[in-house]
């Protein structure tokens, strides 16, 4: 009989064994491949009390130092054999590939690539601070004051640590608070329930590059837990969808990482080229099998709508699930099933009201919803709206979904709403002025550029620097 592994919550980087614990399981068989303590609110609660020693830990080092320990902590992630639970247990990059694509339905090709880009961003911290900072001379952070362009400067920090409230859809979101560390400010994570992997191995690659373990609080709990970590520490970053995180709205200590509702929008000038942007456009439809918030989910034209619909379709509508291991596989799995069945369903209701067309469909040979290899699938879907008043025109799923509709060019930046990314495709002097004064959209990529695209230089969803700090007036003799 399998031993069930064991994975501790961390208080403080301390292993902390709880009575109350849940299995994760095989998206696929349904078998519990780890079995992971839960913690309550009040526990939670009482941790948050001692916060100010965990700051303290990561303020004897300078943040030179923690730059290069991010850099070893990159290299140790990606490569690394790390401790997974305190039995004794280790875990192999490849075995943190392997059970990650099991519990989240990623094929290893997708968590290779998102485990890519988390060595990417702590073994380039510099430059990612040299961008959030807009190079600023990273000793005033150790120092608290110094001089820039000839003045006194002088920051302070918002908070004695950084709440996470993860997802479990991609593991690359957990670049976002990477620089926390670099920037002197614990971070208390509560996982995603089915991918604690991703910030439990950054914890341990950062503890073994040198990072004093005061400075991580791995909390996996329920909704009561989660809100405490919102509510007490001083800064937070939630994910979730618009019911969850619309809650925090108007709470400037919370950012918010909800849907994205990224476009693409092709200008009048450039219209006429449509069919050289298929394979741009399509890969923002459909890269990391679709779960990303930066994924493309409408696609604004001033003509030929119905024409990229098809060539889109044409190109997606065929793509099917295949196994774990292939390198081709463009489809994730969905550990929870009814979430797949839900986005169908959603998909199929509003496909009742006129005026869309489901172009995929007749490509697919098929249902949108697939079984395959015991998993669950959501196929690509690409659909023809008449208008962007359509239900369907403005929707983001967690699979390769997006929209084709046609706006007359001055009238897309009134209609499109909250953006992410837009990738615009024009070379119109005015058209790009009118998208460069939008306060809708978070990112511009103008040009032919991948929505997908990221520069962690140049953050599309907050400034992780200016959440943690804030500049003060300083004069001294």
């Amino acid at each position: 009989m399998n031993v069930v592994p064991h994975i501790p919550a961390l208080r403080r980087g301390k292993a902390y064994e709880s009575l109350d614990k849940v299995n994760i399981v095989d998206h696929r068989t349904g078998a519990a491949l780890v079995s992971i303590s839960q913690v309550n609110a009040g526990i939670v609660r009482k941790d948050l009390q001692r916060v100010g020693e965990s700051r303290a830990a990561l303020k004897k080092f300078s943040t030179e130092q923690l730059i290069e320990i991010s850099a070893k902590a990159g290299e140790l992630f990606l490569k690394g054999a790390l401790p997974l639970g305190d039995k004794g247990h280790t875990q192999s990059a490849q075995e943190y590939l392997e059970t990650l694509s099991a519990t989240s339905g990623l094929p290893h090709v997708m968590v290779r690539r998102n485990m890519t880009k988390i060595h990417h961003a702590l073994t380039n911290m510099r430059t990612i601070l040299n961008g959030l900072t807009r190079g600023l001379d990273l000793s005033i952070l150790d120092k608290g004051y110094g001089e820039q362009f000839g003045s006194p400067i002088s920051y302070y920090p918002t908070t004695q640590a950084l709440g996470l409230v993860m997802p479990s859809n991609s593991p690359a979101v957990n670049s976002l608070w990477l620089p926390a560390i670099a920037l002197k400010t614990p971070v208390i994570i509560k996982p995603g329930k089915e991918e604690p992997w991703t910030p439990l191995r950054l914890i341990q690659a950062f503890i073994a590059a040198g990072c004093p373990g005061e400075a991580f609080g791995f909390y996996p709990t329920d909704h009561e837990g989660a809100a405490e970590i919102l509510k007490s520490c001083g800064r937070a970053l939630i994910f979730g969808d618009k019911n969850t995180t619309d809650r925090y709205a108007n709470n400037p200590a919370i950012q918010i990482h909800g849907p994205g509702f990224s476009k693409i929008l092709i200008g009048e000038d450039e219209i006429e080229r449509w069919p050289e942007f298929i394979d741009l456009i399509a890969g923002s439809i459909s890269d990391n099998g679709g779960r990303s918030c930066i994924n493309a989910s409408a696609v604004v034209v001033p003509k030929y709508g119905a024409e990229i619909a098809e060539a889109l379709a044409k190109k997606l509508g065929p793509v099917t699930p295949l196994a774990a291991t292939d390198e081709n596989a463009r489809l994730s799995g969905f550990a929870n099933p009814k979430m797949a069945e839900y986005i169908d369903g959603a998909i199929e209701q509003d496909l009742k009201t006129a005026g869309a067309t489901e172009v995929t469909a007749k490509y697919r040979n098929g249902s949108r919803k697939v079984e395959f290899e015991g998993g669950t699938y959501m196929r690509p879907t690409i659909v023809h709206c008449e208008s962007f008043g359509h239900p369907l025109a403005n929707r983001e799923f967690l699979c390769p979904y997006a929209s084709v509709v046609e706006v007359p060019q001055g009238e897309m930046l009134k209609v499109i709403g909250p953006s992410l990314v837009v990738t615009a495709i024009t070379k119109d002097a005015r058209f790009t002025e009118q998208l460069l004064e939008s306060p809708l959209i978070e990112r511009l990529n103008l040009g032919p550029i991948s929505t997908m695209k990221i520069s962690w230089d140049q953050p599309h969803e907050g400034n992780m620097f200016e959440f943690l700090y804030k500049r003060r007036s300083i004069e001294r003799v």
